[in-house]
Formats: structure tokens, C-alpha cells, sequence
């Protein structure tokens, strides 16, 4: 993978030129240069601008855009504009646009308004893509080319019925096949005819479960999952389609688009496998965690195998489309920017610009804002960290991490998990991932996330939560690096099923009993209006069924911890038992153990615990392991570790809100302000500061 050859990290973002008057272009372009912005991202929303009609294209203003930036220097991400279809097509051909999970054909409006299996708009989408690359393909300051924007929602029309099941005739070739795979023996769904499958939508398999505004549960899980590999398929298409049209006349330009950290309706990693490099859009709410956002920096790293990925958009200030549009307090914007940087980006871009006047987006901060200005706040925030970056220059291109630990996170068993019928509404494979991964955040130890296709080899720790269903060579890849010397780790909820989401039968964790040296009975689901976090709530209780579901609790290292959400009744089958169940009818059966298998190590941990268990147990683990943390920084103050052939950088962001005091790590200087650090020496960070230390 790589991202575009520009000699330092690009600065900039979307730029709307044709929404203005073509009088206030080169204001812009004079606010630009002052705020050191050397990128814009052009064209993502023109298509009605660049063909009025089905057989008119018009250029001309595309055209003067186009050579007003490369007069003034900047270079550009050039976008295809098929993110929205024009009015034209949605009159002349209502089939292009989506229908809906409950069966409702969309009017024209909106934006990804159109079906991605439409084969007109697929001819019209290639088409005008395929005019866009061979009108501009001399334009050498076009470092880029950003497909689509924001791929979303699946599309549940007659066409994508008709191309479902001949999907599914490609990938099963008999109805008795489908029929295994989905155990159609079920609720009597047994298929005798292709056409008698219809696809799994709100009136048929899925269903809202807890109300209107919860999460989609499916009857028939193996539909459901295979539907999602179909429409993640169909829009693979359609951006293969236009990236090939790119590539016949500028085969070397770089191709991206940009996904969504965590939008859940498609698999990511496969993306990634398509883009010449990674892209997303980082739009934290003013309540996220420091950890989740960095979490989604790692997993985009983490689809491309480690590479440097782009930051393609971020707002400068406020969003307009969050509950609470809260303003980026003073050096947020700053510091989350670096924040991305620190995880791997090369590139800081932002939505957007200048701001729109009008529509659901004239909320939306941006560089330029409604005053016309550089007076302001925003402004000023901008044009400091453009100036910094053009001081870094390349220092940080292509920087990478060395992490030995990993976090496998899959696509379709978040899919899997979510569908799921039981055992609790309060399972949540992203919340779980979460959960380690912030422990790893607190103790300043590098963490990659990987794929359960992802080389193993270079981790001594790897760690799989909530591992439910998986394929017969994820197990088998996970054996192969326990066997060879790893440490795995799992938790409970793992091991159910397979890539179909039937049950492995023989008990769980199935094909992961022998590895792990135990087995699963039964799972305790433990309602949250019960969970007794602290010993009094128990003692409050005078119900005794109240009692017996409150949470439990177990020891670990001589300290208690509470259980929460589900707790797995185990028996051990070779493996050592390093906490017991203290309640209930299962007190004193194993929540957490060990055993050795081949050279390794397999831990299994059987319930969802508190903050102060994970970060005692991955700290011991680690310490097994040789994996230590790589900073004595306080807990808030986020470090990492970025190396490439100029050197190692060690990244302080202060996200505690409160000026920080402590030991530098190592000698180092400050590629920022050229501050010179000795090893030991104190460090005194502002609010929201950065320090990105050169050793």
C-alpha cells in the first residue's frame, strides 16, 4: 500500500468551489496559502454540475476549479462524484434508488440514494468516471483519486433479490447446500425452489429487538451473514468499477476511498484488499474516549497490514450531525490531529473547507467560516498546525509501529454477535474489544489490530475477545501460534459457532477446547439492573432470586473483581485455574485460567470484569510475555512509538485536561519546537499539548 508521493503530510481537505460565486475563489485561495493548506479534495458531490442531463456533460467550471488550484500550488485528492445520483436519473429511472429494509423504494433525495447492483447506474457511475480521469489525466498536481464518498446502507430491491441468489448459487451451487448452511430444517424454511428465497429485510427474517431504536436481531443468522457478504461484495463492485476506469489513464495515481471506522455494514479488511491505501474519516462525539478513537486508528492501520493510512476527514470544530454539536475545545483540533499521526496517518485533512451556506451541512465548521475570515478562533488553531507540519516536513512519512501484542478484530463475527438471539442484549463484540484494548491504552503498551487472515508470527501476545464464530483456519492459525511459542488469550462468549453461525457441536469452545484445556456447560446471563458493583448493593438486596442474580465476583492476584454480563460455568480439562466464581450456585467453578499447549500459552477469560482486572491480568501476561510499556507517563497521557528509516519518535498527547508533570523516557528533541530532552529530565505539558520526541 501506499499513500500519495508528496514529500510531507498533506494538509487540507474538502473544498467546495461551485456552491460560491466564482468571484470569492481567490479570497479562498489567499486564506489558504496563509493557513499553509496544501491540499484540497475536489469534486465529491458534482455530478449533477458535470451532467445536467442523460447525454450532456459540462466541464467548464470543473475546468476553471481545477486550474485555479494548480496556479496557486495545491495538489489535489480528485473525487469521482458518485456518492450522490442527479435528480435526471431517480425521473427517468426509479430503479437505481435504494429500497429500504421494510420494502419502501427511496424518492430521489439524500445521498448513497442509489442501489449498487443497478446496471444503470453502474453504466452512468463508470461512465462519467471514466471522462473525469481522461479530461484531468495530465493534471500533475492530482496526487490522489477518492471514489465515491462513504459507501452505506444495504438495498433490498427486486435486482438485488435476482443477483442474491444467483450470489448464492456461485458460492453454494445447490439448494441442498444453502439449505445446510442455513439449517432450513428450522421453523420449516426449507428452500425447494431459487426463487422461493427472499432476502433477509425487516418483514421477513429481521426483526428490531427491544424497540424501533434497538439493534437488528435475525431469525436466521446464516441468511442474514450471507446477505452482508453479498452487499459488501456489490459495493466492492461498483468501486472496482470506477477504480479501473481511473487506472486505464492514470495506471500509477493512488486510489482510495473513505470508510467509517465504526460503520458495521461492511468488512473493512476485504476494502482495504481493494484501495491502493486506507482512508477514513474520524468524527469522535464530545464524549468518546481517548481510547476508541485511537482504537479506530489502529484498526484502519490494521486492514493494511501495518501501512500509513490517511486521515480524510475530521472537522475543525463542530459537526452537524451529532446530538450534541459541542465545540473542539482550544487545542483539541491540534491534538486529535496528532493523534491520528501518532497511530500511523500521513495525511490531515479535513470536511471541510469553507462552509456551506446552506442545507444539513451549513452547521458544519470549517477552515473558512461564514464570516469570509481569518478572524477567528478556528482559523488561527489551523494555521498553527499547518505551519508546524510544513516545519515537520517528512520526518514522520511511513512511520511504523513495532508492537508484539495484537488484537484480532473480525468483521463478520461482529456481524455474527449482533445478530445473535441470546444469551444477552447486552453482548457487545465492539464494547469487548474495547475493553482489552483500553487496557493496553492505560499501560502505554503498543497493541496492532490484526485480522484473522493477519501473519501472527511477530506477536508474542495475541488476543481474540469474544471469538464466536470463527473458520476451521482461524482455529487452526491460532493453534499453529500458540503451538509455536504464543500467548492467546479469549474470553467468554468465544467458540460457538462457524462461519455460518451453526453451533459446533461437542461442547464450546469447540474447535478451541483442546488449545484453551476447557469446556463451557452454561452461560449465566446477568441483567444489568442487578449487577451489585459494590458489596453494600447485595447486602440491600432482600429478594433472594434478586441475590441470586446479582453480579458475582471472583479474585485475581489477591484482589477482588466483579462479573458482569454473561458468565461462562466451565470445567477445566488439563488447564490450571487462576480465579473462582464467588456466588451463586456455581461458586467456586474456574472464571479465568491457564493452560500450556505445544510451547504456549492459552488464557480463557470466562465473564466481562472491571478496568482494574485488566489491567492487573494483561499486566502480568505482558510481563510473561517480555512485552513492557514504553513510557512512565500518567494515565491520560497518551504515548506511542513510531519508527522509520530517519528514526524512532515518541508521541506525549495530553488528553487529560490538566497540565502534566513527569520523566521524560529517553533523551530526545521535540521535531515541534526543537526542545531538547535529556533521559529522566521533567516534562511539563499543558492542556490538550503534544510532544513528538525524536530519540
Amino acid at each position: 500500500m501506499r499513500l500519495p508521493d508528496t514529500h510531507k503530510i498533506l494538509f487540507g481537505g474538502d473544498y467546495n468551489p461551485e456552491q460560491w460565486p466564482e468571484d470569492t475563489w481567490e479570497a479562498d485561495m489567499a486564506l489558504f496559502h496563509e493557513a499553509h493548506v496544501d491540499e484540497v479534495t475536489l469534486n465529491v458531490f458534482s455530478w449533477a454540475m458535470l451532467q445536467p442531463s442523460e447525454d450532456v456533460y459540462d466541464f467548464e467550471k470543473l475546468d476553471k476549479i481545477m486550474d485555479m488550484v494548480k496556479r496557486n500550488g495545491l495538489k489535489v485528492i480528485m473525487a469521482t462524484s458518485t456518492a450522490a445520483t442527479p435528480a435526471w436519473m431517480a425521473k427517468r429511472y426509479p430503479e437505481t434508488l435504494k429500497t429500504d429494509a421494510e420494502g419502501r423504494r427511496r424518492h430521489f433525495g439524500g445521498r448513497q440514494n442509489f442501489c449498487p447492483n443497478s446496471e444503470v447506474f453502474r453504466k452512468y457511475a463508470s461512465r462519467l468516471t471514466e471522462k473525469i480521469a481522461e479530461r484531468y489525466k495530465d493534471y500533475s498536481n492530482i496526487v490522489a483519486y477518492h471514489i465515491s464518498n462513504e459507501y452505506g446502507t444495504y438495498c433490498y430491491c427486486d435486482t438485488c433479490t435476482a443477483k442474491f441468489r444467483k450470489w448464492l448459487k456461485a458460492r453454494y451451487e445447490t439448494l441442498a447446500n444453502v439449505n445446510a448452511a442455513w439449517n432450513t430444517s428450522f421453523w420449516s424454511h426449507t428452500f425447494y425452489d431459487w426463487d422461493e428465497i427472499v432476502l433477509p429485510d425487516l418483514l421477513s427474517e429481521e426483526f428490531h429487538f427491544g424497540g424501533a431504536d434497538a439493534r437488528i436481531k435475525s431469525n436466521f443468522q446464516g441468511i442474514s451473514l450471507d446477505y452482508r457478504r453479498f452487499m459488501n461484495e456489490s459495493f466492492l463492485e461498483c468501486f472496482d468499477m470506477e477504480k479501473e476506469q481511473i487506472k486505464k489513464y492514470m495506471p500509477d495515481i493512488p486510489v482510495t476511498t473513505n470508510l467509517m471506522g465504526d460503520f458495521d455494514q461492511f468488512d473493512y479488511r476485504e476494502w482495504a484488499k481493494h484501495m491502493d491505501f486506507v482512508s477514513w474519516d474520524n468524527y469522535p462525539a464530545y464524549d468518546q474516549k481517548e481510547p476508541n478513537t485511537s482504537f479506530w486508528h489502529d484498526l484502519m492501520r490494521g486492514i493494511g497490514d501495518g501501512s500509513s493510512f490517511s486521515l480524510m476527514e475530521q472537522t475543525p470544530g463542530i459537526s452537524n450531525w451529532q446530538q450534541y454539536c459541542a465545540l473542539k475545545r482550544p487545542g483539541v483540533m491540534r491534538l486529535w490531529s496528532y493523534q491520528a499521526v501518532a497511530h500511523g496517518a500521513d495525511t490531515v485533512l479535513f470536511f471541510q473547507m469553507k462552509r456551506s451556506i446552506g442545507a444539513c451541512e451549513k452547521s458544519h465548521s470549517a477552515l473558512i467560516d461564514h464570516v469570509g475570515s481569518g478572524n477567528t478562533r478556528v482559523f488561527r488553531e489551523m494555521k498553527e498546525l499547518g505551519s508546524e507540519l510544513d516545519h515537520i516536513g517528512d520526518e514522520l512519512l511511513e512511520s511504523r509501529s513495532d508492537a508484539k501484542a495484537a488484537i484480532m478484530y473480525d468483521f463478520e463475527n461482529r456481524w455474527a454477535v449482533g445478530l445473535a438471539a441470546g444469551p444477552s442484549c447486552d453482548i457487545d463484540y465492539l464494547d469487548e474489544i474495547h475493553t482489552w484494548y483500553s487496557s493496553f491504552f492505560r499501560k502505554h503498551i503498543p497493541v496492532d489490530i490484526v485480522s484473522p487472515d493477519s501473519d501472527l508470527s511477530g506477536y508474542s501476545l495475541v488476543i481474540a475477545p469474544m471469538l464466536y464464530m470463527s473458520s476451521a483456519s482461524t482455529a487452526l492459525r491460532l493453534l499453529s501460534f500458540v503451538g509455536n511459542g504464543g500467548t492467546y488469550i479469549t474470553s467468554y462468549f468465544s467458540g460457538y459457532s462457524d462461519e455460518n453461525d451453526r453451533i459446533r457441536t461437542g461442547g464450546y469452545p469447540a474447535d478451541y477446547r483442546k488449545l484453551l484445556g476447557i469446556w463451557v456447560e452454561e452461560s449465566d446471563a446477568l441483567p444489568p439492573i442487578l449487577e451489585n458493583e459494590v458489596k453494600d448493593l447485595i447486602a440491600s438486596c432482600s429478594d433472594s432470586t434478586t441475590e441470586s442474580y446479582a453480579r458475582n465476583f471472583f479474585e485475581y492476584n489477591g484482589r477482588q473483581h466483579t462479573c458482569s454480563i454473561l458468565c461462562d460455568l466451565l470445567h477445566t480439562e488439563g488447564a490450571e485455574t487462576l480465579s473462582e466464581y464467588e456466588k451463586d450456585f456455581y461458586a467456586g467453578m474456574p472464571v479465568v485460567t491457564k493452560n500450556s499447549f505445544g510451547s504456549g500459552t492459552a488464557y480463557y477469560v470466562g465473564t466481562r470484569s472491571d478496568d482494574a482486572f485488566y489491567d492487573e491480568f494483561l499486566g502480568s501476561v505482558c510481563g510473561e510475555c517480555g512485552i513492557t510499556p514504553i513510557s512512565v507517563a500518567p494515565v491520560g497521557v497518551e504515548v506511542t512509538l513510531r519508527e522509520n528509516e530517519k528514526g524512532a519518535y515518541l508521541f506525549y498527547l495530553n488528553h487529560t485536561g490538566e497540565e502534566q508533570h513527569f520523566k521524560a523516557d529517553y533523551d530526545m528533541t521535540d521535531i515541534i519546537t526543537g526542545r531538547h530532552y535529556a533521559g529522566g529530565e521533567e516534562i511539563i505539558m499543558n492542556v490538550s499539548d503534544v510532544i513528538i520526541g525524536k530519540k
